[in-house]
């Protein structure tokens, strides 16, 4: 995995940085800080749950651990793309295991905090609740997920 910092070298960076674990959905970047994922795999058997909203696809064994896998095209209101084998990506927050199923898988991005922005408002609605902002980098725009919004969207729709 290649590592970017804005662009630079890391020993030109005067300001703090921070690391994200990025993927693709929807031909968009994203990321989550790297420091809560616990790994990224292809995608898994995924044990249906009936019940549950649209945008929980099931649970998965995770070498004997429990993650509740989440589509993130259906959480965020997006076109099913049937056709992309779909990645995942594990994350552990709060002693709660998600694997999310994204596009595909991006490289470890190492941003500065000077370019970071708060989400814009004319992103869609339904994405934005689940974002912490943007960081602008050469290679475009990467939009921060927020674990903890995932989180409680799980507890509103399953309670």
């Amino acid at each position: 995995m290649k590592t970017y910092l804005s662009g630079r070298p890391a020993g030109d960076q005067k300001s703090q940085s921070r690391q994200f674990s990025t993927f693709i959905v929807d031909g968009r970047l994203y990321g989550i800080d790297v420091m809560k994922v616990q790994e990224v795999t292809k995608p898994l058997q995924v044990t249906l749950m009936q019940t549950a909203p649209p945008f929980i696809k099931g649970l998965i064994n995770l070498r004997g651990q429990i993650a509740t896998a989440i589509g993130l095209r259906e959480l965020f209101g997006l076109s099913l793309d049937e056709l992309n084998e779909k990645m995942t990506v594990v994350c552990k927050i709060e002693d709660v295991l998600i694997s999310l199923l994204v596009d595909n898988i991006g490289d470890v991005m190492e941003v500065s905090e000077h370019n970071f922005e708060p989400t814009p408002q004319t992103i869609n609605p339904a994405i934005r609740t689940f974002m912490q902002g943007v960081y602008k980098t050469e290679e475009g725009i990467l939009s921060v997920i927020s674990l903890d919004s995932i989180l409680r969207e799980l507890d509103k729709r399953c309670a």
